[in-house]
Order: C-alpha cells, then sequence, then structure tokens
C-alpha cells in the first residue's frame, strides 16, 4: 500500500490507513520537524500546569492534532483529513463552551475546505508544491488588482455578516475579535484550497487576531491559556513559511 500512495494512485480508503500519514510526514523541512516538537512541549507543558478536567485534555488533543495538521500543510503534504476533521470538531466544542461562536463557523469551514477534500479526494493532497501560485500577478497590474478586489468584497461581505449574526442572536461577550478573527481565518481557508501562497498573510493574521481572542478569553475565565500559547505556535509556523527556504509557499524556484 505504501508503493500504492508514492505512485499517486491513492484511493479514498488510504486516507484511513496510519501509513497515509506517515506518508505525508516526510519530505518536511528540518526547522518544521523542530517546531512540530517544540509544540507538542509546549502544549502538554501548558496543558498540566493548569487544571486538569475533560475541557483541558480534549483542548490539548485538538490543538496537537491541529497544529500538526497546519505544519503539515506548509509543507504542502497536508495531513488533514480525520486528523483535521478531529481537531476541528474538538475546537468546535471548546470554542462553544467559550462562547465563541464564530469560531465554531471557522472550523466548519476547515472541515469543508481543507479536511474533506482529503477524504474525498486524496490526490488533491498531493504534489500540492506543483500548483501554488500568487494573487499578484507579474507585470499584470489590472489582473492583480482584480485578484485583490475579489479578495477585499469577499472579506468585507464575510466580516459583516459574521458580525451580526453574532452580536443580535448570541450571548458572545466578544463578537468583535471573534468575527475578525472568523473572517481572516475563512479568507485564508479559501485561498489555501485555491493555492495562492498570500494564503500565509491571512494565517500571520488571524494567528495574532486569535491569540488576542484567546487571551481575552482566558483574562474573562472562559477557557484555560492553551489555544492562547497554541495560536503563538502557528504565528511561528507562518514565519517559517515566509522565511524557510526549504518550504515552498514563497520559494518555488530555490
Amino acid at each position: 500500500m505504501e508503493q500504492h500512495i508514492e505512485d499517486g494512485n491513492i484511493a479514498a480508503v488510504d486516507v484511513f490507513k496510519p501509513s497515509w500519514y506517515v506518508e505525508q510526514m516526510k519530505g518536511w523541512s528540518f526547522k518544521s520537524y523542530m517546531l512540530l516538537m517544540l509544540g507538542i512541549g509546549v502544549i502538554v507543558g501548558t496543558t498540566i500546569t493548569q487544571p486538569i478536567n475533560t475541557t483541558a485534555i480534549v483542548t490539548m488533543v485538538a490543538a496537537i492534532l491541529g497544529f500538526t495538521c497546519t505544519i503539515s500543510i506548509t509543507n504542502a503534504k497536508p495531513l488533514n483529513g480525520v486528523l483535521g476533521l478531529v481537531s476541528a470538531l474538538i475546537y468546535c466544542y471548546v470554542a462553544y463552551q467559550a462562547r465563541n461562536y464564530n469560531d465554531i463557523l471557522l472550523q466548519c469551514t476547515y472541515m469543508i475546505l481543507l479536511d474533506i477534500p482529503v477524504l474525498v479526494m486524496p490526490k488533491w493532497a498531493k504534489n500540492v508544491e506543483s500548483h501554488i501560485k500568487s494573487l499578484t500577478v507579474k507585470n499584470d497590474s489590472a489582473k492583480t488588482f482584480k485578484h485583490w478586489a475579489l479578495v477585499a468584497l469577499f472579506f468585507a461581505v464575510v466580516l459583516g455578516l459574521l458580525f451580526v449574526w453574532e452580536s443580535r442572536f448570541t450571548n458572545s461577550p466578544r463578537p468583535l475579535i471573534d468575527s475578525i478573527a472568523a473572517t481572516i481565518g475563512i479568507t485564508g481557508a479559501l485561498l489555501t484550497t485555491l493555492r495562492y501562497s498570500d494564503t500565509y498573510f491571512f494565517w500571520f493574521t488571524q494567528g495574532i487576531m486569535s491569540i488576542v481572542l484567546w487571551g481575552i478569553t482566558a483574562a474573562q475565565g472562559d477557557a484555560n491559556s492553551v489555544l492562547f500559547f497554541t495560536y503563538m505556535l502557528y504565528l511561528a509556523n507562518d514565519l517559517l513559511a515566509f522565511f524557510d527556504r526549504d518550504i515552498a509557499w514563497f520559494h518555488r524556484n530555490k
């Protein structure tokens, strides 16, 4: 079956086998492996320094799975599939407990755009680096403007809808910051699905907004600080995409 995967002849059932995930974790940059080990240590260490309960344990599991999937996407070898779905579902539970309702919608978007395609179309997760492109088209300012204008319009519409729904129809104590963080993440997820390297500008900004969101959430007593530190790790992963020359998103011609 390993040869089956390596040859690119991937069946949907392969995504449910451990060898799929082993194969997808091969060929990452050295710095990515180091960040993964550091991240798992930080997440576990942060968890055990706080009161241990069901929410704390599931948050830790979601953080580890989500962080691993994020690094795999950075290395153009998405692990999402089953792991991504499990992580997103747990995040939904944690966000519901914290009353960050738009974060639930964000996780549902991740499932639809990033996880389910891996399950139903495994080839979608292979050879990602050969399909990476940019919103900024060299020597074509008109096309570049059109691309960014469409992204701006999408962002504005989604932000407006999310803020109205959360501020008027829920008891969320943080509708504005939650709406902004979710909108940035949804835009980033869409650009990732379409293979635009510019997605990392959104991931980086979304990481900052999520640090603010979950920091405030923890300070207000609605969650522990695990996700606050996890999103700091996400920022480190984003920096790898920008500066690690062994990663294809911004270094395709190395």
